[in-house]
C-alpha cells in the first residue's frame, strides 16, 4: 500500500512540475500577462475570413482553431524561458518543417500530421524583443503548408490578424 502511495505521489509530482505541453496550456497561462496581445478566432469568423479572398481561403483552409499571441521578450532570461516552453510544446509530437536559430532568436515552423494531412501548424518567432506564435488546427495539405513556410506567408498572416483584430477591437484605446 505504501508503494502505491509513493508511486502515485511521484506521478503527481512529475505531472505538476512538467513544462507547458500544449498550446491550450501556454495560451491560458499567458493570455492575461502584461503587454500580451492574444487573438483566438471563433469558428464563425474563420468562414468569414476565408471568404475575403482566394489567398485567405488558402491560408485558413479547413481550420477549426486559429490563435495568435504576441508577447514581450525583452530580456535574455525571458527569451530563453519562452524558447524552452515552445520546445516543450513541439518536443516529441510535432515535426519541424523549418527552424532558424540566431543566438536566442528563433523562427520555427512545426506541424503535427495524421495520415496524409497536416492537423496542426505552429509557427513560433522570437526576435529577443518580441515573441509570437500562430497556431492552426484543422485539415491542411502538406504541400501547401511547405510552400507557405518557404515563402514566409505564415508570418505575414500573423501580422494581418493583428491588424484586422487589433485596430477594430472595441474598448482598446491608445489615447491617454
Amino acid at each position: 500500500m505504501l508503494k502505491k502511495i509513493y508511486a502515485l505521489s511521484v506521478l503527481l509530482l512529475i505531472t505538476s512540475c512538467g513544462s507547458y505541453n500544449s498550446i491550450d496550456t501556454f495560451y491560458n497561462a499567458h493570455k492575461n500577462d502584461n503587454q500580451v496581445t492574444a487573438v483566438r478566432v471563433p469558428k464563425f469568423m474563420l468562414s468569414m475570413i476565408s471568404e475575403i479572398s482566394p489567398e485567405m481561403k488558402a491560408m485558413v483552409g479547413n481550420a477549426k482553431d486559429l490563435r495568435y499571441m504576441q508577447f514581450p521578450s525583452a530580456t535574455a532570461s525571458k527569451t530563453q524561458f519562452l524558447n524552452q516552453q515552445m520546445n516543450g510544446i513541439t518536443g516529441n509530437s510535432f515535426i519541424e518543417v523549418f527552424r532558424k536559430n540566431d543566438d536566442l532568436k528563433r523562427n520555427v515552423v512545426s506541424v503535427r500530421e495524421k495520415r496524409n494531412l497536416v492537423k496542426e501548424i505552429l509557427i513560433y518567432n522570437n526576435n529577443s524583443q518580441t515573441g509570437s506564435f500562430l497556431y492552426f488546427n484543422g485539415d491542411f495539405d502538406p504541400a501547401k503548408v511547405r510552400e507557405m513556410a518557404k515563402n514566409e506567408q505564415f508570418t505575414k498572416f500573423g501580422d494581418n490578424i493583428i491588424s484586422q483584430f487589433g485596430a477594430s477591437t472595441p474598448g482598446i484605446n491608445s489615447q491617454n
